[in-house]
């Protein structure tokens, strides 16, 4: 679960009315992901990265929100996260011992191995009993995507709760 979040938080409000990318550049997905990459593997990264946000809209029936405009058509996200991750083959190896057994071995390069473990790990979280709980943030401005842990946790940090309420406030008052 936290690595499908993670993944997906490299897009967040920077408190201007904009949107940072922690992938905006090659050296910002090195960073993040801790490799070198090529261009080929960066541009790929930033297009699951987009695929990812594009399912977790839809599951969460978000609206619109300041990343809006990046997203792609959900049958276009879907297709890609499920081909990532298919990118990783896994072949059957005997290792003779005693007793013998078998290694699963992969035969895909780094990036491929990087991208797939990515693809896999938000798969399995939508899949799973925690994407149930998936909500995204309904603070002003906020594109992030969080867990519910809590019957009562309606945004994704304290911060925006605050925020929240100080427009509630805002509002209340100039009406």
């Amino acid at each position: 679960m936290a690595l499908a979040l993670e993944f997906a938080g490299t897009v967040r409000h920077d408190g201007h009315g904009g949107l940072v990318d922690d992938l905006l550049t090659p050296e910002g997905f090195a960073a993040w992901a801790g490799v070198e990459p090529d261009e080929g593997l960066w541009r790929r990264a930033v297009e699951l990265r987009w695929a990812v946000r594009t399912l977790y809209a839809r599951a969460t029936g978000t609206g619109e929100r300041l990343d809006t405009p990046y997203l792609m058509a959900f049958d276009r996200a879907l297709a890609l996260v499920n081909e990532t991750a298919a990118r990783v083959p896994r072949a059957p190896r005997l290792e003779w011992g005693d007793p013998p057994r078998v290694d699963y071995r992969d035969t895909a390069d780094p990036g491929d191995r990087l991208l797939a473990g990515l693809a896999t790990a938000v798969i399995e979280f939508l899949g799973g009993p925690e994407g149930a709980r998936l909500r995204a943030c309904p603070a002003p401005r906020c594109v992030r995507y969080f867990v519910k842990d809590h019957p009562r946790q309606e945004w994704c940090k304290p911060s925006c709760g605050n925020r929240a309420r100080v427009s509630r406030h805002y509002h209340r008052a100039r009406d």
